[in-house]
């Protein structure tokens, strides 16, 4: 059986480290219910790491015994359902893009102020909100190490595999293993599988595919599996390994990025740590951005300049020198255009 190991990125491969983060451990689910004035989102598992690192930097530069409202942010999973702040109402907990832009419409200031996003503004969205840039990300494909999946896939195989009209390697390469694809997806409201889907040009899923998986945790035993063909985010991939922000779960596991052949030319996702350019500039480059409601953010009340102050082209994200560290710790790229909004 013809194997492709030698030829993937691997974790061993990402090992050196990126710039460190000095400034305190990420928070998870904040450690203290926010304040009712405090800036609080949910949503999209890929940013979500990110924004907790966010949360940590951005309370500490505000000074001990600050009033100012502060940042957090609560995963896309865990126990449901979530009291977001002080007197909001409970709501399941959002998992993924999809939930939380959902829940930033169904709910107030009081419960939710903005919501992750790893895709962006869509047609069925709300009218009435801001997709703010964050940074730049990339999705690829991922397959086990060692297992029967070659190095690379063009746009149109993928669509072909997630159609359910190619089911066996040999459909691709008569060279490859005589053994069933075994595609998967993340659940539903994920912004990673909507950006994947599109940049294969929306197949109309076939019988044969699963859907299920928590997007970027190769850790899950579905996911154990040499046939597996899943959507995986470069950044996250990169924050996982060569950021040091993995976990038991939030990992890899056994699955390795593979490239994609884009007219004619192999583009590799990785290069020396980073997304690679050439990959980012591609159909299966992304940005990631901050859903917030378009009222509050052009408000000129104390609300509507927190919101400025943290996510805004002038605010903390887009120029303090800890936040930039910490977008190429868990492995996006800046982006000139971070803090642009686009309205719905």
């Amino acid at each position: 059986m013809r194997k492709t190991a030698a030829k993937l990125l691997t974790a061993a491969a990402l090992a050196t480290s990126l710039v460190t983060i000095a400034s305190g451990s990420a928070l998870a689910d904040p450690t203290v219910t926010p304040a009712a004035q405090d800036i609080v989102g949910v949503g999209s598992d890929t940013i979500q790491a990110l924004l907790n690192q966010f949360s940590t930097d951005y309370n500490a530069s505000l000074g001990s015994g600050s009033t100012a409202p502060h940042l957090y942010s609560w995963d896309a999973t865990g126990s449901s359902p979530i009291t977001t702040k002080v007197g909001a109402t409970s709501i399941a907990r959002p998992n993924g893009s999809g939930a939380g832009i959902k829940a930033l419409v169904a709910n107030t200031s009081a419960t939710v102020d903005f919501a992750r996003s790893s895709r962006g503004p869509q047609p069925t969205d709300a009218h009435g909100l801001d997709f703010v840039t964050l940074a730049k990300d990339a999705v690829t494909w991922s397959a086990k190490s060692g297992g029967d999946a070659p190095a690379q896939l063009t746009p149109a195989q993928l669509n072909a595999i997630y159609s359910c009209t190619t089911t066996n390697w040999q459909q691709i390469d008569p060279s490859l293993p005589n053994a069933t694809i075994k595609p998967f997806l993340p659940q539903a409201d994920s912004g990673t599988r909507a950006f994947f889907l599109t940049a294969i040009s929306n197949p109309t899923l076939g019988q044969c595919v699963t859907t299920g998986p928590e997007e970027n945790e190769g850790t899950d035993q579905a996911l154990n599996n040499p046939d597996v063909v899943f959507p995986y985010s470069v950044a996250h991939y990169i924050g996982q390994t060569a950021g040091g922000h993995g976990t038991t779960t939030d990992a890899p596991g056994n699955l390795t990025l593979r490239n994609v052949v884009v007219n004619g030319a192999t583009l590799t996702p990785v290069t020396s740590n980073q997304i690679n350019t050439d990959f980012a500039n591609s159909q299966f480059g992304r940005v990631v951005y901050n859903v917030v409601r378009d009222a509050e953010w052009n408000a000129t009340d104390t609300h509507g300049q927190a919101l400025q102050n943290i996510f805004g082209s002038n605010g903390w994200i887009c120029n303090d020198p800890t936040a930039a560290a910490d977008i190429a710790s868990y492995g996006f790229l800046a982006t000139p255009a971070c803090g642009v909004a686009t309205l719905t």
